[in-house]
């Protein structure tokens, strides 16, 4: 399976070199055949000339300028207009979602045979450090309801950081929202109209530099209106939109068994320190 990274990233010279660097050595060291993407939203610092060092160095990292006007989710429609391989994933720039994490992500698509790997900071065995309070405290009441209104009992749907197949990609278009509000559009379309996923445990450390470019104003009317959007297409489209031989695709026991054999799997491969 060839793979895509997809790095919207808006100012964040600071940090991007790490994450890239990263990414890329946790790819590398995995054997996968990848791209890595990075969107640069309108930046006005020296990310772009970082990002083009970086791929002077290692051609499969590539700069992109979004060709759309600043909006976090017109960055990512931009990569995922863009990328190459059977899968991709979305990787925020400032270096909070972990790079082993995003290996098993792949290996979940790959060797599970799941259309989507999803990540939860709240299960056991994930966590996260330096998460602001406030943002945390609205972040739970949001998820919570999402969790409710649909009833797939995820809890981190808000979450950027997930992979797709690009059959999912594919399907989910057209994709209508500019701005963080795509990270819950992208999830719940693929879940309504039918694709498969598991749910991984992962690990969210904030960033050490520069500022989150998500502001609590992004967590109002605009999550509102996607959620609502794609509640009534569950409801009352009549599966219009659903994959062909749709059925209740939520992983429950099976799901969990497999990530926990992937993740034995992985521990065996794991060099000893």
């Amino acid at each position: 399976m060839n793979v895509s990274v997809v790095i919207p990233a808006r100012n964040e010279a600071e940090l991007i070199g790490t994450t890239v660097t990263g990414v890329a050595a946790a790819l590398e060291a995995a054997d996968r055949n990848y791209e890595i993407i990075v969107v640069d939203d309108s930046s006005t610092d020296g990310t772009a000339g970082i990002v083009q060092r970086l791929g002077d160095e290692n051609p499969r990292v590539r700069h992109l300028r979004s060709p759309y006007t600043g909006g976090f989710g017109l960055a990512v429609r931009a990569g995922l207009e863009a990328f190459e391989g059977d899968a991709v994933a979305i990787v925020m720039a400032d270096g909070s979602d972990s790079p082993s994490d995003l290996v098993r992500y792949f290996d979940l698509l790959d060797e599970g045979g799941y259309d989507c790997a999803f990540g939860s900071r709240f299960l056991p065995g994930g966590g996260i450090t330096g998460y602001p309070p406030v943002k945390l405290v609205i972040n739970r009441a949001v998820n919570f309801g999402i969790r409710m209104l649909f009833g797939h009992h995820y809890d981190d749907t808000t979450n950027a950081f997930k992979a797709y197949r690009r059959t999912v990609v594919d399907a989910v278009q057209p994709l209508v929202s500019n701005h963080f509000n795509l990270t819950v559009e992208l999830p719940l379309k693929a879940i309504v109209r039918g694709h498969s996923y598991a749910v991984l445990p992962v690990k969210w450390t904030n960033r050490t530099s520069g500022e989150s470019k998500l502001g609590l104003q992004e967590m109002g009317s605009r999550y509102l209106y996607i959620v609502l959007m794609v509640f009534l297409e569950h409801n009352l489209a009549r599966g219009d939109y659903r994959r062909p031989g749709y059925r209740d695709q939520r992983p429950g026991l099976r799901g969990e068994l497999r990530r926990r054999q992937l993740d034995r799997e992985h521990a065996k491969r794991a060099p000893v320190s």
